[in-house]
């Protein structure tokens, strides 16, 4: 089957291709319904926790291949990880600690579940609220604006961003609260950062696999995949 593009184009910095020369994006816009998460994703999420749980210790989160690269990205970048830890980290850690997840909605926690399954950390946003139709990934500049979802102001100089035409949209660590998803939410926007060497057998396996969970839990509808390689 061919696979339609994304609407969106994607360029990848010199500093980010210096200091992660392993690092895919993979790209992949969706249609979705993006309600309330159902009790049967949350029993997937709730045991995939325990699994992650059972598999690793405290220690052993960060050696995960997927967030190890990521980390090792932030270090090279100037950036402290265990003061920024990236989101498939925390999630981690989160589920090793025995504590429950947050319960929010369809995307959001569709996102985290493949987060915590892959060691992944995946920024999602609401399509129509990028502006522009380009994103380009550098590095954080010292005092550059950003407001972290849940979190407030992020100083982000040295994280890995993803910049709209306005300014960071999303780094590993938090996605911002101007393109977050919300339950009005129609038109997502995935990107799938991936610092760790990768086949494109799995990018495409992993790229199935995530479009699959979105059809049966958010009624996905027209997929559109970009892979933008080093």
């Amino acid at each position: 089957m061919t696979m339609v593009a994304c609407s969106f184009t994607f360029e990848i910095g010199p500093e980010i291709r210096s200091a992660a020369p392993d690092y895919t994006l993979l790209a992949i816009e969706l249609d979705i319904d993006n309600g309330p998460t159902s009790d049967a994703l949350w029993e997937e999420i709730r045991a995939c926790a325990q699994d992650v749980a059972a598999r690793y210790k405290m220690e052993e989160i960060r050696l995960r291949p997927a967030i190890d690269t990521t980390r090792r990205a932030y270090k090279a970048l100037g950036k402290e990880p265990n003061r920024y830890r990236p989101s498939a980290e925390a999630l981690s850690r989160r589920a090793v600690k025995g504590m429950e997840l947050y319960r929010t909605l369809t995307a959001i926690d569709l996102i985290n579940l493949i987060s915590l399954r892959t060691g992944i950390s995946i920024g999602g946003f609401d399509a129509d609220r990028i502006s522009g139709r380009r994103l380009v990934y550098g590095r954080g500049r010292a005092d550059e604006p950003y407001d972290a979802i849940g979190r407030g102001p992020l100083n982000i100089e040295g994280l890995p961003v993803w910049r709209d035409d306005m300014g960071g949209i999303g780094t590993p660590t938090s996605d911002n609260e101007r393109t977050k998803l919300s339950e009005a939410t129609v038109h997502l926007l995935m990107t799938v950062n991936i610092y760790h060497p990768a086949t494109d057998e799995e990018i495409r396996t992993l790229a199935d696999e995530i479009i699959a969970a979105f059809r049966t839990h958010a009624s996905a509808r027209n997929p559109r995949i970009s892979v933008i390689e080093q």
